[in-house]
């Protein structure tokens, strides 16, 4: 595709998209899979070979007819409603900036967003997201294989706050808190209560109790929602730009922008010059 330039009106999409996003998050209650989709998008990187991560390839039938990806066309459509009205902004870009939103209009951190991330249609192979069948080794290889650690392992787990699992799309069903469109602790409050009438544990959802390194981050954070979202918005932000180098932010609006104010300044300073002239002019007149 060509050179993906976040110019002022790169920029003026973004914030067009960010307006549009929260308004179709709010009125259609989506923000859970909204998230998920951001999230499966970004999560099939792999720091070794440097391939995946969140590039826009999910929106290739290829990819977001994986298994892990069911059910998510309806988001896909969702965004394609947005990327209608703001046609610059990449879909790399637009699924990212719809997590980032779900998880802001739920009551959850606000995440810092950096544009600029360009849109691929080479998808990964199927199996680089995780399965909720297994446990601590399986989650282990699947984000230590994204370059993430345990503690962000464990606080974006956290994010479960959000949706319900659907039987169709996953074998699962049912919601993991009582508020499943509120993005707050409870998550891993649930998690430490044990099994609780309606409300779903995965097998790595459990998993996050099997080990004292994870165990640790899930104790901190259902007594301590700050630093959950804290540590949330830091691990969502590395999530979400995995494999992908901004650019200095808005460097052609900065150029633009610096070209328009030394034209202001040169304009000021012809005028000032014309002034000072003028007054010699004035005054020579005077003395003859």
């Amino acid at each position: 595709m060509a050179k993906l330039i976040v110019d002022s009106e790169y920029l003026k999409d973004v914030d067009k998209a960010r307006r549009e996003l929260r308004a179709l998050i709010s009125n259609k209650n989506c923000a859970p899979i909204m998230l998920r989709l951001a999230w499966h998008d970004a999560g099939t990187y792999d720091v070794n070979t440097k391939t995946g991560g969140p590039n826009g390839s999910i929106r290739n039938e290829e990819e977001y007819t994986h298994g892990a990806n069911s059910g998510l066309k309806i988001a896909l459509d969702f965004c394609e409603a947005v990327k209608s009205k703001c046609p610059r902004i990449s879909y790399a870009d637009l699924y990212q900036l719809a997590g980032v939103v779900a998880v802001e209009v739920t009551g959850g951190p606000t995440i810092n967003f950096v544009p600029g991330r360009k849109d691929s249609k080479i998808s990964p192979k199927e199996g680089r997201l995780p399965d909720a069948k297994k446990g601590v080794p399986h989650l282990k290889d699947v984000f230590y294989r994204m370059g993430l650690s345990d503690k962000e392992i464990v606080a974006l787990s956290g994010a479960h706050t959000l949706g319900r699992a659907h039987p169709e799309r996953s074998g699962f069903d049912g919601p993991w808190t009582k508020e499943p469109l509120k993005f707050d602790n409870s998550y891993f409050q649930e998690l430490l209560k044990g099994e609780s009438e309606g409300l779903l544990k995965l097998p790595t959802d459990v998993a996050l109790l099997d080990v004292p390194e994870f165990r640790h981050y899930v104790e901190l954070y259902a007594k301590d929602e700050d630093t959950f979202f804290k540590d949330y918005a830091e691990s969502h932000k590395k999530l979400s730009e995995l494999g992908f180098s901004p650019a200095p932010t808005g460097a052609k609006a900065i150029v633009k922008d610096c070209t328009i104010l030394a034209q202001s300044a040169v304009g000021v300073a012809v005028a000032a010059t014309v002034v000072i002239l003028s007054y010699f002019y004035e005054v020579r007149k005077k003395m003859k």
